[in-house]
């Protein structure tokens, strides 16, 4: 929005051409984002409170966390306010990608603000049923995918690239919308899932997505692209102004639920930024990039898969409890420790595949 403002005073003075830059205004939208969370999220956490809209606990699972029981949730709307306001005021609101993640990241959230919703409302961890949750996310995913799929200007929007290697790439054709459909669904919940802990998904969710924002600035520009052997998308640079958001809105809202968190997300939080981080990956063709630095993510959701899967073929458990992250509490693990190794695994991870840049 402010870039059409600063195109209009550039005939006035040469200085506001500035704002065309990629890198000061990504700069700014993380200053903006981390701003509005800094001043909104006291108020917010203190209407939450007052509505007592806190969080539930299962009977199941470490004794500890009955402490947390009354913690306000619902705070990922502060998040999602951040990013939306960062973007809006920061990104070319003429490039359709920033678009599609916007709509995608708020759609998922109208879907966990319903989820959390109920969960307050009963009093329990029911919540949206699975079958509704999954239904919503996948209309929204599957309308990304195929609308993707139907205005790509250049093949390099619907090919499949695989890291460490310069000229594998495979023309996908309608299978780039299966893909794309199972990507950002699957980080969606993913994310979901690895939201247990005080801090424990936020900051991957914006180390991944710095990560990525690297990704989409180097894609979209031409020269870069060309010198890392990586696809040159036109459209991509512009989302590093949203990766910008994510990690300004991510810092704020840490601040406030770092342990012991003065609230939590709830899944309007964590089903939107994991369906922000699956979109992000789609549109700079970094599928397998994402799989390596959302390792943690993918850790968590192996865990739930293989222990259901377990326990439904031989009635054993191969974890104490899932996710994995309540398997290391069980174990006597303070939770401080587990979330800090968590985080120390990220920076690993999303270390690997920024390598991914060079090693071709």
């Amino acid at each position: 929005m402010l870039l059409y403002l600063a195109d209009y005073l550039l005939s006035v003075d040469g200085g506001f051409r500035v704002f065309h830059y990629l890198t000061f205004r990504a700069i700014l939208g993380v200053l903006t984002s981390l701003l509005i969370s800094l001043i909104i999220g006291p108020w917010m956490i203190r209407r939450l409170r007052g509505n007592k809209i806190g969080q539930s606990i299962r009977e199941l699972g470490p004794q500890s966390h009955y402490e947390k029981a009354g913690t306000p949730t619902m705070g990922g709307t502060l998040i999602l306010v951040a990013i939306a306001v960062s973007t809006l005021l920061w990104a070319d609101l003429g490039n359709r990608y920033i678009w599609v993640i916007l709509l995608v990241t708020m759609g998922y959230g109208v879907i966990g603000f319903i989820d959390d919703y109920r969960k307050v409302i009963k009093r329990n961890s029911d919540g949206l049923s699975a079958k509704a949750k999954y239904l919503g996310q996948s209309v929204i995913g599957l309308t990304a995918a195929i609308f993707l799929y139907k205005t790509a200007s250049i093949p390099a929007e619907t090919q499949f690239f695989i890291p460490f290697f310069k000229d594998v790439m495979l023309d996908m054709g309608p299978m780039y919308v299966v893909l794309s459909y199972f990507v950002i669904v699957g980080t969606s919940n993913a994310v979901n899932l690895t939201d247990g802990l005080d801090g424990l998904a936020i900051m991957p969710t914006v180390m991944v997505a710095a990560g990525l924002g690297v990704f989409a600035y180097v894609s979209g520009h031409a020269t870069f692209s060309q010198y890392l052997a990586i696809p040159y998308l036109p459209n991509a640079g512009e989302l590093i102004i949203f990766c910008a958001a994510i990690i300004g809105a991510g810092l704020g809202f840490l601040w406030f639920n770092t342990y012991p968190a003065m609230v939590f997300m709830g899944d309007v939080g964590a089903l939107a930024l994991g369906g922000a981080l699956g979109v992000l990956a789609v549109l700079v063709r970094q599928e397998i990039v994402l799989v390596i630095m959302g390792g943690v993510f993918v850790m968590e959701t192996l865990s739930v898969i293989i222990q259901v899967a377990s326990f439904k073929m031989t009635g054993k458990r191969v974890f104490r409890m899932a996710p994995i992250h309540h398997h290391f509490e069980l174990k006597g693990w303070p939770e401080p420790r587990v979330i800090v190794r968590f985080w120390i695994i990220t920076v690993i991870l999303v270390l690997i595949g920024l390598a991914t840049l060079k090693l071709r």
